[in-house]
């Protein structure tokens, strides 16, 4: 029990490791503040050109929300890191990781909001329009603010995931909480330090699950 302890609760290590994880517990955050506006704004955009009345820029958006839905996150940021450079574009880790999350988070938050849009009645753009406001303005003062209600489930849920999707950023050297942790971890060869982050990622995302858990209550009453 002892060496357990040891091994995988040093408190002396942990001090030690804790202003490096301080500081990739900071960029974690940052990462959270760009990524998780840019999923939610192009996911809604993604849903609007869903509905477009051209069947050939509906069906484009389509294909394009099953590809990136379908290629994993991780896959796609090495192929935006490592990959645009021979196309004459070298992305900094921390813009390859916002454009991957944008493809990959936005055609996700496209199909909750897309969901929510499709639940709301015809009735309500009818009497909306009837009212003389003009399309854009039904959808962004009637069946919107309606259709992210009937979703924020999802919305939250989906948010989780992103904010531990950044564990992903470590591959490309961005030193957010992850990367920091693993690099204690090489210097100590102790994994103490992974430890500490989990319980950091635990204290950030469980009032997030908490929120989410009281929405799903209220939906289902």
């Amino acid at each position: 029990m002892e060496m357990f302890v040891s091994q995988f609760f040093n408190l002396e290590i942990m001090s030690q490791a804790w202003p490096l994880l301080l500081r990739g517990l900071g960029m974690t955050l940052l990462l959270c503040a760009a990524v998780i506006p840019l999923g939610l704004v192009g996911g809604l955009l993604i849903a609007l050109v869903c509905r477009s009345q051209h069947r050939a820029i509906r069906w484009t958006a389509f294909a394009l929300v099953d590809f990136f839905r379908a290629v994993p996150p991780l896959v796609l940021l090495i192929f935006i890191y490592a990959g645009l450079p021979f196309a004459g574009i070298r992305p900094s880790p921390f813009a390859a990781v916002c454009i991957a999350f944008f493809l990959n988070t936005g055609a996700y938050y496209g199909e909750i909001y897309r969901a929510g849009i499709d639940s709301i009645g015809r009735g309500q753009w009818e009497a909306a329009r009837s009212t003389g406001l003009t399309g854009l303005q039904t959808l962004a003062h009637v069946i919107v603010p309606q259709a992210v209600r009937n979703v924020l489930p999802d919305l939250v849920s989906n948010t989780v995931e992103v904010v531990k999707l950044t564990s992903i950023a470590s591959v490309v050297a961005l030193p957010e909480l992850l990367y920091s942790a693993d690099m204690a971890r090489s210097v100590t060869y102790n994994p103490s330090s992974l430890v500490m982050a989990a319980g950091l990622y635990l204290l950030l995302l469980w009032p997030c699950v908490r929120l989410l858990s009281r929405l799903e209550h209220r939906v289902a009453r």
